[in-house]
């Protein structure tokens, strides 16, 4: 997904109250691209929709471009105070990439002109299976 102020705008927007809202669910699909939230207060939503090309009637708004390229659709849980400190680099670049795959960390790329890139790196929030998972138990018995 290419865009300029959309993916800043995504993690301040969600993040209005930090309080209630501590992760986001990205959803990949063939046209569109989710941030959700939900929370004690309800819920909340940003929809980035594929767009083929750049519309600059409005001379006041920068133009924005998203493209969506995708193998399979993709949904995950990332930590909503992370995404806000990586966008917080938007201004370096007119674009962002963001890459996503079930098994790999989500790819928040950069692409500086006539410098290089900035890419960083979050893995995926993980629900844990069982209630309690780790109790301390280093596996050994007392026999």
């Amino acid at each position: 997904m290419h865009c300029e102020d959309a993916f800043r705008r995504v993690p301040e927007d969600l993040q209005r109250d930090p309080g209630h809202w501590r992760q986001v669910q990205i959803t990949a699909c063939k046209d569109s691209v989710k941030f959700s939230v939900s929370g004690d207060m309800g819920t909340g939503n940003i929809t980035c929709r594929q767009t083929n090309d750049v519309d600059d009637k409005d001379e006041k708004k920068k133009p924005q471009k998203i493209n969506i390229e995708l193998e399979e659709p993709v949904s995950l849980n990332f930590a909503l105070r992370y995404l806000n400190m990586f966008a917080k680099a938007t201004p370096l670049s007119p674009y962002v990439t963001l890459s996503m795959s079930p098994d790999v960390p989500l790819v928040v790329e950069y692409k500086i002109e006539n410098k290089g890139h900035l890419r960083y790196y979050l893995a995926p929030k993980i629900e844990d299976e069982e209630e309690g998972g780790e109790d301390g138990d280093d596996g050994e018995g007392d026999e």
